[in-house]
């Protein structure tokens, strides 16, 4: 297939792309800049200039490709707190995306995140790939993937966990939680730390996106889930750890700042399954899991 990859020059892009051409893809990869042109041929794509405001260059550069991967997302948006630009960004360039694709029969795979299954109200249990929400914060752009597979789109979503870790990972919230810990001399979890972040190896997800592309059905939510739930305590100890710093309970009114805009982030419980999407295309995780990731000490090298 000749694959368009927004964000390909990015965290997960950096590894999805080189998982398209190992399997015999054609990958064109969207560039903002002369140095995310230069990363994304580097890694053997070719490149096409644009950002996701470029929603000619989108709709262009789907109606020419074989199938999308869309990982591109307005990081910058998210970290200044303002979610709601950053979703809106994401679907109008869905719908870009979409309007070079309709009636194709191609493959569109989206991205969407587990912690929208929290958010949701899935409480006291994994969240699997059933659970469904009218609306929400990524669940609008979500839907609108799903729905696509009644307009002749072989349309599929990941949904990502908070923690895609490896050591291609260099702004991610493991990152973020890492550099507070840095800046306070202390890891933190809020009160008992019982609540569970689930998590995948970055390898692993790209391996995911590739089946995804290949032969995942239309409208499905697929996830991108090794770790089930990793108690945040155990998170923050294995930062803690490998920092050779203190490990301490925060209250949930400290959060903020501590952790800044991730404050209301590590508090929740977000435990999830993969059992759907492991079955429906044969996908193992093979990597480490986040503890074990944590503690080969790629985070905490200068």
């Amino acid at each position: 297939m000749r694959v368009f990859v927004t964000g390909a020059s990015g965290h997960l892009g950096s590894a999805v792309v080189p998982e398209l051409l190992s399997a015999g893809h054609r990958v064109v990869g969207l560039a903002r800049s002369e140095t995310s042109a230069a990363a994304v041929e580097k890694l053997g794509a070719q490149v096409r200039r644009g950002d996701l405001s470029d929603l000619a260059v989108l709709r262009e550069e789907a109606a020419a490709s074989d199938g999308v991967i869309h990982l591109a997302y307005r990081h910058d948006l998210l970290l200044t707190g303002d979610l709601a630009a950053a979703a809106e960004a994401d679907l109008v360039a869905l719908k870009a995306l979409a309007d070079g694709l309709v009636g194709s029969g191609k493959p569109l795979v989206g991205t969407s995140g587990t912690l929208a299954l929290a958010m949701g109200g899935v409480v006291g249990r994994p969240g699997t790939e059933r659970d469904v929400f009218p609306g929400g914060h990524r669940i609008d752009a979500e839907n609108f993937v799903a729905d696509l597979a009644s307009r002749g789109v072989r349309s599929s979503i990941v949904r990502l966990t908070p923690t895609v870790h490896s050591s291609l990972d260099h702004q991610g919230f493991i990152t973020a939680i890492i550099a507070a810990a840095r800046r306070h001399g202390y890891a933190a979890y809020v009160g008992d730390g019982a609540n569970r972040w689930p998590a995948v190896h970055t390898l692993d997800a790209a391996t995911l996106y590739r089946l995804a592309l290949e032969k995942a059905p239309a409208g499905s939510r697929l996830h991108a889930v090794a770790d089930e739930g990793v108690p945040f305590a155990e998170i923050a100890t294995a930062i803690g750890r490998n920092l050779g710093v203190p490990v301490r309970s925060i209250s949930p009114e400290a959060a903020d700042d501590h952790f800044g805009f991730l404050g209301p982030l590590v508090q929740m419980d977000n435990p999830a399954s993969a059992d759907i999407t492991r079955e429906l295309l044969g996908w193992t995780p093979v990597h480490p899991g986040l503890i074990a990731d944590l503690d080969e000490g790629h985070y905490f090298q200068a």
